[in-house]
């Protein structure tokens, strides 16, 4: 793909379908063959891109995990890193993110420093991300690796002034994310502060299990949503048709 290119389709699916729906694959879960025939079926199934990334990358060949991906699908392949190791030429792109509602150096700017040669070297595109934990009622996997405080549920002043500050810093997209298996989503009220708040698009994560709460997300403001964990526990196709077709509130996706 040209230079710009991921970025400018995932503004055309949320112009043209509504909002915009991605499946998050994790490596380290589940079994190789089981996320390959779920990315084979993603995109007949409505989905708009694939996120690829871990929080611990214990599968030592993240890389050709990877190659693996983009080799079953004709979608967009994103790597959402858990670090700067996970990063590979065979992707389309990467959200080069920024864990800006903690305060732990090493994601702040750390990654990202050890990262950006390599992704220049690549040749990825780079889209430049505010990423944001949003407490989710349990301790999730990024919070305790990255060792980050999440953004209080009930403190949407607090979400939208870390969003606003990834605009003025020249992110492009602002990420929300309870967490992977997470036992609440991103509050609703949340999303519609935020998403009113700022002018980049927003992306939710985490916690959404079925078509209401995708549609829910957004009608509340979100452009794109993300599903992960709730798909490595039930690969079940006509699931994923029903959350993409809930996304795409333009779309005619038939569930």
């Amino acid at each position: 793909m040209n230079t710009g290119s991921v970025y400018n389709h995932l503004l055309q699916v949320r112009e043209s379908r509504g909002g915009g729906f991605m499946i998050l694959v994790d490596p380290d879960k589940g079994h190789e063959n089981d996320y390959l025939a779920t990315c084979e079926r993603a995109e007949d199934c409505g989905v708009d891109a694939i996120l690829v990334g871990s929080s611990f990358m214990l599968n030592s060949n993240f890389a050709g995990a990877v190659g693996k991906i983009k080799q079953a699908t004709s979608l967009p392949v994103i790597i959402f890193p858990g670090s700067f190791a996970q990063i590979t030429p065979d992707a389309d792109a990467i959200l080069f993110s920024s864990l800006i509602s903690g305060r732990n150096p090493a994601f702040l700017i750390d990654e990202q420093v050890k990262g950006a040669p390599l992704v220049k070297k690549y040749n990825l595109e780079a889209i430049p991300t505010g990423y944001m934990l949003i407490e989710s009622g349990s301790l999730t996997s990024v919070q305790y690796i990255s060792g980050s405080m999440p953004i209080p549920r009930g403190k949407s002043d607090i979400a939208c002034a870390h969003a606003m500050a990834a605009q003025y810093l020249g992110m492009r997209l602002v990420y929300l994310e309870a967490g992977s298996g997470a036992g609440r989503p991103v509050p609703l009220e949340m999303v519609r502060s935020v998403s009113s708040y700022v002018d980049i698009p927003l992306i939710v994560g985490g916690g959404l299990r079925t078509a209401q709460d995708c549609r829910d997300c957004v009608e509340a403001g979100a452009s794109f949503v993300v599903v992960g964990n709730h798909l490595e526990a039930d690969r079940d196709f006509s699931l994923l048709r029903q959350l993409a077709a809930a996304t795409h509130d333009k779309d005619s996706v038939k569930v």
